[in-house]
């Protein structure tokens, strides 16, 4: 775990955001990718794999954007 931590630390965040930001929004028409999957989660309707797998590809970029900048935000306090 501190190797992904430190990997994550190491992985510049302009990157991190704009990869975070894109992968939330794509495809922009007819509706994002994450507000479909969000929906039949909600539903009850994410039951096949591929919609599993992308519902996790378009909300990774932003759990990790998450975490880096409350690593962030809690080594610049202490």
């Amino acid at each position: 775990m501190n190797t992904l931590l430190a990997w994550l630390d190491r992985f510049p965040l302009a990157l991190l955001i704009a990869l975070a930001l894109w992968l939330a929004v794509a495809p922009i028409v007819p509706e994002p990718h994450l507000i479909e999957k969000l929906r039949m989660l909600s539903a009850g309707t994410l039951v096949q794999p591929i919609d599993i797998f992308d519902l996790l590809l378009h909300t990774v970029p932003l759990a990790l954007l998450a975490v880096r900048l409350w690593r962030n935000a809690r080594r610049s306090r202490g």
